[in-house]
Protein backbone atom coordinates (compact mmCIF):
# COMPACT_ATOMS: atom_id res chain seq x y z
CA UNK A 1 0.00 0.00 0.00
CA UNK A 2 1.34 3.14 -0.73
CA UNK A 3 1.51 5.80 1.56
CA UNK A 4 0.18 9.34 1.47
CA UNK A 5 1.87 12.07 0.55
CA UNK A 6 2.22 14.63 3.40
CA UNK A 7 -0.28 17.97 2.77
CA UNK A 8 2.17 20.62 3.95
CA UNK A 9 1.43 24.17 3.85
CA UNK A 10 3.71 26.81 3.35
CA UNK A 11 3.91 29.91 5.67
CA UNK A 12 5.48 32.20 2.75
CA UNK A 13 6.12 35.44 5.56
CA UNK A 14 6.05 38.87 4.81
CA UNK A 15 9.99 39.48 3.83
CA UNK A 16 9.95 36.22 1.44
CA UNK A 17 6.63 37.55 -0.29
CA UNK A 18 7.87 41.66 -0.50
CA UNK A 19 11.64 40.98 -0.97
CA UNK A 20 12.65 37.26 -1.87
CA UNK A 21 9.92 35.21 -3.51
CA UNK A 22 12.89 33.20 -4.45
CA UNK A 23 13.09 31.70 -1.68
CA UNK A 24 9.43 30.52 -1.37
CA UNK A 25 9.63 28.99 -4.26
CA UNK A 26 12.93 27.43 -3.66
CA UNK A 27 11.39 25.75 0.00
CA UNK A 28 8.43 24.78 -2.68
CA UNK A 29 10.96 22.67 -4.90
CA UNK A 30 12.21 21.35 -1.55
CA UNK A 31 9.38 20.12 0.06
CA UNK A 32 8.17 18.50 -3.43
CA UNK A 33 11.53 16.48 -3.54
CA UNK A 34 11.38 15.09 -0.02
CA UNK A 35 7.84 13.98 -1.07
CA UNK A 36 5.12 16.50 -0.01
CA UNK A 37 1.83 17.61 -1.31
CA UNK A 38 2.36 21.48 -0.74
CA UNK A 39 0.00 24.19 -0.56
CA UNK A 40 0.21 27.87 -0.13
CA UNK A 41 -2.85 29.09 1.44
CA UNK A 42 -3.98 32.63 -0.42
CA UNK A 43 -5.63 33.73 2.95
CA UNK A 44 -2.75 33.94 4.54
CA UNK A 45 -1.14 37.04 6.48
CA UNK A 46 2.24 38.17 9.01
CA UNK A 47 2.48 35.95 11.90
CA UNK A 48 2.20 38.96 13.87
CA UNK A 49 5.05 39.18 15.20
CA UNK A 50 6.15 43.03 14.76
CA UNK A 51 2.80 43.76 17.02
CA UNK A 52 3.54 41.33 19.93
CA UNK A 53 7.30 42.25 20.22
CA UNK A 54 5.73 45.98 20.23
CA UNK A 55 3.32 44.77 23.16
CA UNK A 56 0.65 45.18 20.86
CA UNK A 57 -1.14 42.52 21.91
CA UNK A 58 -4.69 42.99 20.89
CA UNK A 59 -3.62 43.28 17.11
CA UNK A 60 -1.18 40.40 17.42
CA UNK A 61 -4.01 38.14 18.66
CA UNK A 62 -6.08 39.43 15.60
CA UNK A 63 -3.24 38.37 13.41
CA UNK A 64 -2.71 34.91 14.92
CA UNK A 65 -6.73 34.54 15.06
CA UNK A 66 -6.80 34.76 11.36
CA UNK A 67 -3.34 32.32 10.96
CA UNK A 68 -5.25 29.67 12.39
CA UNK A 69 -7.75 29.65 10.88
CA UNK A 70 -5.90 29.77 7.58
CA UNK A 71 -3.96 27.10 8.31
CA UNK A 72 -5.92 24.74 9.51
CA UNK A 73 -6.10 20.47 7.99
CA UNK A 74 -3.04 20.18 7.15
CA UNK A 75 -0.57 17.60 8.17
CA UNK A 76 2.16 20.14 8.90
CA UNK A 77 3.02 23.79 8.20
CA UNK A 78 6.54 25.07 7.52
CA UNK A 79 8.41 28.16 7.12
CA UNK A 80 11.31 29.35 5.25
CA UNK A 81 12.08 31.39 8.63
CA UNK A 82 12.95 30.17 12.19
CA UNK A 83 11.98 33.21 13.41
CA UNK A 84 7.97 33.33 11.72
CA UNK A 85 8.05 29.59 12.89
CA UNK A 86 8.94 30.22 16.29
CA UNK A 87 6.63 32.49 16.71
CA UNK A 88 3.76 30.29 15.81
CA UNK A 89 4.86 27.52 17.70
CA UNK A 90 6.25 28.96 20.70
CA UNK A 91 4.19 32.17 21.09
CA UNK A 92 0.37 31.32 19.48
CA UNK A 93 -1.09 29.34 22.38
CA UNK A 94 -0.46 31.85 25.12
CA UNK A 95 -2.31 34.77 23.19
CA UNK A 96 -5.29 32.76 23.84
CA UNK A 97 -5.51 32.45 27.53
CA UNK A 98 -8.41 33.41 27.56
CA UNK A 99 -10.35 31.85 25.11
CA UNK A 100 -10.06 28.01 25.48
CA UNK A 101 -10.99 27.52 21.34
CA UNK A 102 -8.41 29.17 19.80
CA UNK A 103 -5.69 28.24 22.92
CA UNK A 104 -6.78 24.67 21.86
CA UNK A 105 -6.65 25.08 18.09
CA UNK A 106 -3.35 27.71 18.56
CA UNK A 107 -1.97 24.36 20.53
CA UNK A 108 -2.38 22.02 18.03
CA UNK A 109 -1.33 24.48 14.68
CA UNK A 110 1.71 25.09 16.83
CA UNK A 111 2.56 21.09 17.38
CA UNK A 112 2.12 21.21 13.59
CA UNK A 113 4.62 23.90 12.80
CA UNK A 114 8.10 23.28 11.77
CA UNK A 115 11.19 25.55 9.72
CA UNK A 116 11.97 24.41 6.28
CA UNK A 117 15.51 22.54 7.01
CA UNK A 118 14.65 21.31 10.39
CA UNK A 119 11.21 20.04 8.86
CA UNK A 120 13.05 18.07 5.95
CA UNK A 121 15.70 16.80 8.07
CA UNK A 122 14.23 15.90 10.87
CA UNK A 123 10.84 14.99 9.82
CA UNK A 124 11.30 14.03 6.28
CA UNK A 125 14.07 12.34 6.69
CA UNK A 126 16.58 14.13 4.43
CA UNK A 127 19.98 13.36 3.98
CA UNK A 128 21.37 14.60 1.24
CA UNK A 129 20.01 17.24 -2.02
CA UNK A 130 20.88 17.44 -5.37
CA UNK A 131 22.65 20.95 -5.76
CA UNK A 132 25.70 22.13 -6.85
CA UNK A 133 27.35 25.41 -5.59
CA UNK A 134 31.04 26.47 -6.64
CA UNK A 135 33.07 28.17 -3.56
CA UNK A 136 33.18 28.52 -0.25
CA UNK A 137 30.24 29.73 2.32
CA UNK A 138 29.90 30.64 5.90
CA UNK A 139 26.68 30.51 7.81
CA UNK A 140 24.98 32.83 10.14
CA UNK A 141 22.24 31.10 12.86
CA UNK A 142 19.63 33.27 13.55
CA UNK A 143 18.39 33.43 17.40
CA UNK A 144 15.10 32.96 16.57
CA UNK A 145 15.86 29.36 14.34
CA UNK A 146 18.44 28.20 17.14
CA UNK A 147 17.02 28.99 19.84
CA UNK A 148 13.50 28.76 19.88
CA UNK A 149 13.38 25.90 16.62
CA UNK A 150 16.27 24.17 17.72
CA UNK A 151 18.08 24.44 13.50
CA UNK A 152 21.78 24.28 14.00
CA UNK A 153 23.25 21.08 12.80
CA UNK A 154 20.23 20.39 10.33
CA UNK A 155 21.21 23.27 7.19
CA UNK A 156 24.89 22.49 7.95
CA UNK A 157 23.92 18.51 7.56
CA UNK A 158 22.59 19.34 4.02
CA UNK A 159 25.21 22.30 2.89
CA UNK A 160 27.81 19.13 3.28
CA UNK A 161 26.09 17.14 0.07
CA UNK A 162 26.27 20.05 -2.06
CA UNK A 163 28.67 19.62 -4.86
CA UNK A 164 31.48 21.80 -4.74
CA UNK A 165 30.67 23.50 -1.80
CA UNK A 166 32.98 24.19 1.18
CA UNK A 167 31.82 25.63 4.40
CA UNK A 168 33.74 27.77 6.80
CA UNK A 169 32.48 28.52 10.13
CA UNK A 170 32.08 31.74 11.90
CA UNK A 171 34.07 32.35 14.75
CA UNK A 172 30.93 33.41 16.90
CA UNK A 173 27.98 31.76 14.33
CA UNK A 174 25.66 32.17 17.08
CA UNK A 175 25.90 35.83 18.43
CA UNK A 176 22.93 37.90 17.24
CA UNK A 177 23.28 39.87 14.17
CA UNK A 178 21.40 42.99 15.78
CA UNK A 179 18.45 42.61 13.76
CA UNK A 180 15.81 41.56 16.12
CA UNK A 181 12.98 42.60 14.36
CA UNK A 182 11.74 45.82 15.61
CA UNK A 183 15.16 45.62 18.09
CA UNK A 184 17.00 47.34 15.21
CA UNK A 185 14.72 50.27 14.99
CA UNK A 186 14.00 50.83 18.59
CA UNK A 187 17.79 50.55 19.11
CA UNK A 188 19.51 51.45 16.05
CA UNK A 189 23.00 52.62 17.89
CA UNK A 190 23.32 48.84 19.33
CA UNK A 191 21.90 47.61 16.47
CA UNK A 192 24.52 48.90 14.08
CA UNK A 193 26.98 47.95 16.61
CA UNK A 194 26.20 44.15 16.52
CA UNK A 195 25.90 44.08 13.07
CA UNK A 196 29.21 45.63 12.40
CA UNK A 197 30.88 43.24 15.00
CA UNK A 198 28.79 40.49 12.83
CA UNK A 199 30.15 41.69 9.45
CA UNK A 200 33.71 41.58 10.73
CA UNK A 201 33.46 38.07 11.84
CA UNK A 202 31.93 36.96 8.11
CA UNK A 203 35.00 38.54 6.59
CA UNK A 204 37.13 36.94 8.49
CA UNK A 205 36.35 33.80 7.55
CA UNK A 206 37.34 34.86 3.75
CA UNK A 207 34.40 33.01 2.53
CA UNK A 208 32.54 34.20 -0.82
CA UNK A 209 28.82 33.70 0.09
CA UNK A 210 27.11 34.37 3.42
CA UNK A 211 23.69 31.95 4.50
CA UNK A 212 21.35 32.08 7.08
CA UNK A 213 17.50 30.88 7.28
CA UNK A 214 15.88 34.27 8.10
CA UNK A 215 15.39 36.95 5.74
CA UNK A 216 15.48 39.58 8.37
CA UNK A 217 19.24 38.84 9.52
CA UNK A 218 20.02 38.36 5.62
CA UNK A 219 18.82 41.62 4.68
CA UNK A 220 20.25 43.35 7.81
CA UNK A 221 23.98 41.74 6.90
CA UNK A 222 23.07 42.06 2.98
CA UNK A 223 23.21 46.08 3.77
CA UNK A 224 25.99 46.24 6.34
CA UNK A 225 28.06 44.76 3.72
CA UNK A 226 27.49 46.46 0.83
CA UNK A 227 27.47 49.59 2.64
CA UNK A 228 31.37 48.60 3.79
CA UNK A 229 32.08 47.36 0.51
CA UNK A 230 32.26 44.32 0.93
CA UNK A 231 31.96 41.47 -1.97
CA UNK A 232 30.51 38.48 -0.01
CA UNK A 233 27.72 37.48 -1.53
CA UNK A 234 24.34 36.88 0.52
CA UNK A 235 21.84 34.27 0.04
CA UNK A 236 18.57 32.18 2.14
CA UNK A 237 19.73 28.44 2.45
CA UNK A 238 17.06 27.59 0.67
CA UNK A 239 18.24 29.16 -2.26
CA UNK A 240 21.46 27.13 -2.27
CA UNK A 241 20.08 23.83 -1.47
CA UNK A 242 16.91 24.25 -3.97
CA UNK A 243 20.15 24.40 -6.45
CA UNK A 244 18.39 28.27 -7.48
CA UNK A 245 21.24 30.38 -7.06
CA UNK A 246 20.68 31.55 -10.79
CA UNK A 247 17.26 32.72 -10.30
CA UNK A 248 17.95 35.73 -8.39
CA UNK A 249 20.75 38.10 -7.81
CA UNK A 250 22.19 37.45 -4.18
CA UNK A 251 20.13 39.74 -1.73
CA UNK A 252 21.29 43.52 -1.52
CA UNK A 253 22.11 43.59 -5.47
CA UNK A 254 20.48 44.55 -8.60
CA UNK A 255 19.38 42.16 -11.13
CA UNK A 256 21.86 42.00 -13.94
CA UNK A 257 24.53 43.59 -11.16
Amino acid sequence: MTQARPRVALFVTCLVDLYRPTVGFAAIKLLEEAGCLVEVPPSQTCCGQPAYNSGDRANAKAIARAVVDAFQGYDYVVAPSGSCAGMIAHHYPALFDDDPHYRGKSEALAARTHELVSFLTDVMGMEKITARLDGSVTYHDSCSGMREMGVKAQPRKLLKTVEGLSLIELAEPEICCGFGGTFCVKYPDISVRMVTDKCRDIQATGAGTLLAGDMGCLLNMAGRLKREGSSVKVRHVAEVLAGMTSEAPPIGEAKGG
